[in-house]
């Protein structure tokens, strides 16, 4: 699974193109007799948004991580493991991307809370407006992508805080589980 997530980090395009992939299957699954073309040419068009805003994200961590994706790639995997650099401008670098972080989710849960009430709605529109099939499909979805976007948010946060305290202590980190 790791070798798997470093492909990803490593390899930006790689990760948007399976998530329209995904998004596409999903699409397909939930409303069918739909054209394929269409969904992908439609998914793909609605998604320049999310991918603008990937792309920013990402220049600003590599800018803070000294320049390349390689680099954001080590810093994150020493933060997933709770490793404190110890070179001087290695820390530099963490603490960097650690700040942009943390100032990122500084409204996570009054977002979390928004995503829960308008994923909630969409699935009680399905129930009302929908066929079984995607109530269900809406229902489950809802369900499990909320929350795994609101347990990985938070281990994400308290990893970034336990990293944030070590680099201002001057102390190695324990990585939370």
């Amino acid at each position: 699974m790791n070798r798997v997530r470093l492909l990803l980090a490593r390899h930006l395009w790689l990760q948007l193109t399976l998530s329209l992939l995904v998004a596409v299957a999903l699409i397909v699954v939930l409303f069918p007799g739909r054209p394929v073309l269409s969904v992908l040419l439609r998914t793909a068009f609605t998604s320049v948004g999310a991918i603008a805003v990937v792309l920013t994200r990402r220049r600003k961590e590599r800018r803070a991580a000294g320049g390349s994706a390689d680099a954001v790639v080590a810093l994150d995997a020493k933060l997933r493991r709770g490793e404190v650099p110890s070179a001087p401008e290695e820390r530099g670098a963490m603490r960097e991307l650690v700040a942009q972080r943390l100032h990122r989710m500084r409204h996570r849960v009054p977002a979390l809370i928004c995503l829960a009430v308008l994923f909630t709605a969409v699935t009680l529109l399905m129930v009302f407006t929908g066929t079984v099939r995607q109530a269900v499909g809406f229902a489950v979805l809802t369900v499990v992508f909320v929350g795994w976007i609101i347990y990985h948010g938070n281990r994400r946060h308290e990893r970034l805080r336990t990293m944030d305290a070590a680099l201002k202590a001057g102390e190695p980190a324990r990585a939370p589980r």
